[in-house]
């Protein structure tokens, strides 16, 4: 169930989404293999700030509003600064992000756009020079798992706006 709220920038409220289907609910099972999915793909060398930017990046790709919400508060909570997060969806122009950011980055919006022609052989050499095979492996599975969530949360119209991280040591 949407609920409205106020715009704390203006006198008007904001406009309610509701959502489509309690997809968690009606299929129990699905659901919590992508959960596990979702913590399987999370461990591993790559770290949770690479983790987060990628997940952020690929849901602006996407236009998740659920997903976004989720990983720009998580990334917060991870330590991310609010530059890098302003910048992220310009990421190449801005001086923001380290080599092997950029090389997840760049994996991942080759992974996500792959009907655009897919991932290149440059793409995936700079994310070989930068991740090692077991990270690489990882880094795959994560951004796989994140666009399977971004068209999980569009179809069911999931909610924004009722995450709160949880910040795992």
């Amino acid at each position: 169930m949407s609920t409205t709220t106020q715009d704390p920038t203006t006198t008007e409220p904001y406009v309610a989404v509701e959502a489509r289907l309690p997809i968690a609910r009606l299929a129990p099972a699905a659901s919590r293999a992508m959960l596990e999915l979702s913590r399987a793909s999370s461990e591993g060398g790559v770290g949770h700030t690479i983790l987060e930017l990628v997940k952020t990046r690929v849901s602006q790709i996407n236009g998740c509003a659920y997903c976004l919400d989720m990983h720009t508060l998580d990334a917060r909570a991870y330590g991310e600064t609010d530059q890098r997060l302003h910048t992220l969806a310009a990421w190449h122009d801005a001086p923001f992000f380290t080599a092997r950011e950029r090389a997840a980055l760049g994996l991942a919006e080759a992974m996500t756009r792959i009907a655009d022609g897919g991932v290149t052989d440059a793409v995936y050499a700079e994310a070989a020079a930068q991740f090692d095979e077991a990270d690489l492996a990882q880094l795959i599975w994560a951004i796989t798992v994140i666009n399977g969530w971004n068209r999980i949360a569009i179809t069911a119209r999931l909610e924004a706006g009722h995450h709160t991280p949880r910040v795992a040591g």
